[in-house]
């Protein structure tokens, strides 16, 4: 049986962030109309230090798709030549159990989180938004500029990171790939003033991000944390904003943007106004004044990476692309006859 192998190279020609954001539009209404099987994810934490190895199955019903993406968190990986995310996803049928892809999970972890916040900020924020601060530099900063391009006409864009250098890298390439005015800035503070699309895209454990810096009006997209002990916005920020989740169960189970300032007593879980699919049809109300911050609190759930390596796949099938090997498939006695 031929098994598709995408790699990193090919996931991102094949796979550009419009396609993305329409795939992940389609996920999260499935997932609001319920044909989705998909636990918390398990981690498990790799002595010495914070690297976590991270198991997330989902089942997609109307794709007939099961799967699960194997990733492994190393944050010591930023600044070095590897990207912090390092994983497959794995693609199976739901006819037989059988094998159809193994799919770089950097590439799809980097592009599909920016493609939810995209479509997020298609929802939620005001159509004329396009000051955009992005707070940290890495992979997700990349992406998120190209997702924030794809949903909203961006006007300026400011980035601040630690260490510095990281900002300054990033705003000189960011510059000539998107022809935007990119500026490295010297703090958060001065990156958000006055913004009004603001992408938290770091791997900080407390807030950067305050509430007394943001505008009226503003999207923020919250990406970076996800553990219940760790954050990038304070809890002034989280009490003031219109806050939707991707999913609620993971909210309640793993945002730490939700989950301390919960435990502060500044709010209960009637907080949360909604998840994204519950927006997409209709069982939950987007933004209902110019005035309102809404915030969205991005987790990452297993039917974005699921539902990803589904579309790649379709793709490298339909132009015969990518290389295809023989793993599995017959019975084994079958098998040692032939």
């Amino acid at each position: 049986m031929k098994v598709l192998v995408a790699d990193q190279k090919l996931v991102t020609e094949v796979y550009p962030m419009e396609e993305a954001i329409q795939t992940m539009r389609r996920a999260l209404t499935v997932l609001a109309e319920g044909d989705v099987v998909m636990p918390l994810r398990s981690y498990l934490a790799i002595p010495g230090g914070d690297a976590v190895m991270g198991l997330m199955p989902s089942f997609m019903g109307g794709l007939e798709a099961v799967g699960v993406k194997v990733v492994a968190a190393f944050p010591a990986n930023f600044g070095t030549e590897y990207d912090t995310h390092q994983g497959v996803v794995l693609f199976f049928d739901t006819e037989r159990g059988l094998l159809r892809a193994i799919v770089d999970a950097t590439s799809i972890t980097a592009i599909r989180t920016a493609a939810v916040s995209g479509l997020v900020t298609d929802l939620l924020a005001n159509p004329d938004a396009g000051d955009l601060a992005i707070i940290g530099a890495g992979t997700q900063a990349h992406t998120h500029l190209q997702a924030m391009q794809a949903v909203r006409p961006v006007r300026r864009v400011r980035v601040y990171s630690v260490p510095s250098k990281s900002a300054t890298e990033f705003a000189e390439r960011e510059s000539r790939l998107s022809g935007l005015p990119v500026e490295a800035v010297s703090t958060a503070e001065e990156a958000v003033a006055g913004a009004d699309l603001i992408c938290t895209t770091t791997t900080a454990t407390e807030p950067v991000v305050l509430g007394d810096w943001v505008s009226p009006g503003t999207h923020v997209n919250a990406v970076g944390a996800y553990t219940p002990a760790t954050r990038e916005l304070d809890s002034a920020l989280v009490a003031r904003a219109r806050l939707y989740a991707d999913r609620r169960e993971s909210m309640l189970g793993e945002a730490g943007e939700f989950l301390i300032p919960k435990a502060e007593g500044l709010f209960g879980d009637e907080h949360i106004v909604g998840e994204i699919g519950e927006v997409l049809t209709g069982k939950a109300a987007a933004r209902t004044s110019p005035d309102e911050i809404t915030l969205f609190k991005s987790l990452g759930i297993a039917i974005e990476d699921l539902a990803s390596a589904h579309r790649i796949y379709e793709v490298c099938r339909e132009r015969g692309l990518g290389v295809w090997v023989e793993i599995g498939g017959a019975h084994f006695g079958a098998a040692a006859e032939d």
